[in-house]
């Protein structure tokens, strides 16, 4: 008689599919796939939007910093990233979220708070109504000019190229208020250099702790520093500003400023804060729009005070220039504190005029030059340091197709600013407002922390370039050496 044989592992045949005459293997089927369905979107189901750095201060800016996930993962594509990736560091507040609470201490005479309210766009600028279009004055602001490093540490929080690893980076940026921590103390007689240096000493002994910092001795590290250079190149304890560049361990780290030192390899120059916020792409083709159609009455036109306490005040001679062509020269005098953060006065002035004088301003740059050309007004140089030695990155890099330069020497020797402007015909005015015009995007910054859809605004054209100048320095070509050596290289 045979007996059947038990079955071995190696005799059974395994079917992945239940069959359809078995309903039990079916519901455990179905039931499995649902349970992996689930476990591989739960992050997506649990992903926060938003976190708050709260203040006890009701008085006190909140910087709100809205995160986008693709920003956060590692596996960010090349394609998108293809000069690398950034990290954040995740400094003590301290350096940060402490300065902004303390904004009612930080100018020696009146409340900084309101320049530093959304997220330091500043308060609504809802008396232009009547000036600009109804529907682009959600995207204008009286924006403060010294907020460059509020407004990008909100936007590198939510880059597409921002990684919450450090070993997946190749730039680390350092979110310090640097301008901020240093600028309650410049108007102050009684701060000492140990005052105006507390902060900056203090970053630097937590930076120097951190293993990538101590890598590359800062050669990967960029910082937004929010006002002009000099504000800290102080060389001696009596000078002005802080000596917070001239750290030796600020020395090969990257430093976004407002003005730059065109002999300092480790300086970029950034756009200004100006009042315009567009929220989309959208926006800022209505506005190119607006400014191509403006009619324009005056030849040009100069916002700005006489420096009477200077000899040769060469304000006073451009304005004695603009009051003597009559109409064909518009002013705006904004003598004490009347132009800070602009006014509805100095956007219509740049609005209804061809060209706009600009002189240099308390350093060889001011905001005044970035109003102005978003108002699609060309801009008149007097001194190269006051834009084509330091906005590369951010305006054509031919001068003459965007902009008119005149020796101010030959100015105060009496050649007349109106009669080299009336020889430029109706043609040529034309094609360089266009490139005025076509350069507006990069001029500004975005509205909204995710940028601008479809279209780069001076932060992404800023943070490009860093990234970008940060592989350059990978090449075998590139020799790191001092600062003089670096700056002799950048403008060889």
């Amino acid at each position: 008689m045979l007996h059947p044989q038990p079955l071995s592992l190696s005799d059974t045949k395994f079917c992945l599919i239940p069959s359809p005459y078995n309903p039990r293997l079916w519901f455990l089927f179905i039931l499995l796939a649902l349970q992996i369905f689930f476990l591989s979107h739960l992050p997506s189901f649990l992903h926060p939007s938003l976190y708050t750095y709260s203040s006890s201060s009701n008085s006190s800016p909140t910087l709100l910093l809205h995160h986008n996930s693709s920003s956060s993962n590692t596996n960010t594509s090349t394609n998108q990233c293809p000069h690398g990736k950034v990290f954040v560091y995740d400094l003590p507040p301290y350096f940060n979220q402490h300065i902004l609470h303390t904004c009612d201490d930080l100018n020696p005479w009146t409340s900084r708070c309101q320049a530093l309210s959304n997220r330091a766009l500043g308060s609504a600028a809802a008396s232009l109504a009547g000036i600009i279009p109804d529907d682009l004055i959600p995207a204008w602001f009286w924006t403060d000019q010294f907020v460059s490093e509020v407004i990008f540490h909100n936007r590198i929080l939510n880059h597409h190229c921002r990684v919450t690893h450090p070993q997946s980076a190749t730039a680390f940026y350092i979110p310090f208020y640097a301008g901020l921590a240093v600028g309650k103390y410049l108007w102050t007689n009684s701060s000492t250099a140990k005052d105006r240096d507390r902060h900056c000493d203090m970053m630097l002994t937590w930076l120097t702790k951190q293993p990538f910092y101590q890598k590359s001795h800062g050669w990967d590290h960029f910082i937004t520093m929010g006002r002009i250079t000099w504000d800290f190149r102080r060389s001696t304890d009596n000078d002005w500003g802080s000596s917070c560049i001239y750290k030796p361990r600020m020395r090969n780290i990257t430093r976004l400023l407002i003005e730059r030192n065109p002999w300092d390899y480790f300086d970029v120059a950034v756009p200004y804060p100006t009042g315009f916020h567009p929220a989309s792409a959208s926006d800022v083709i209505r506005w190119q729009t607006f400014v191509r159609d403006r009619r324009r009455n005056a030849l040009f036109c100069f916002a700005g005070a006489p420096r009477k306490e200077f000899k040769t005040d060469f304000r006073g001679v451009l304005l004695d220039q603009c009051r003597d062509s009559g109409n064909s020269c518009r002013a705006v005098n904004c003598s004490g504190s009347r132009c800070a953060n602009g006014t509805s006065a100095i956007l219509e002035t740049f609005l209804d005029s061809d060209f706009c004088l600009q002189p240099r301003g308390d350093s060889f740059t001011r905001r005044s030059i970035f109003d102005c050309m978003i108002a699609g007004s060309i801009p008149v140089f007097f001194w190269q340091r006051s834009a084509y030695l330091q906005y590369e990155w951010f305006l054509p890099s031919e001068p003459g197709s965007y902009s008119v330069f005149i020796d101010r020497n030959a100015v105060k020797n009496g050649r007349s600013v109106k009669e080299v402007l009336e020889r430029y015909s109706k043609e040529e005015v034309r094609k360089m407002r266009e490139k005025v015009i076509e350069y507006i995007p990069r001029l500004v910054y975005a509205k909204n922390n995710n940028g601008l859809e479809g279209m780069k605004d001076a932060f992404d054209v800023a943070i490009e370039g860093v990234l970008k100048r940060f592989k350059d320095q990978q090449h075998p070509s590139f020799h790191k050496c001092s600062p003089c050596c670096a700056a002799a290289t950048a403008t060889a």
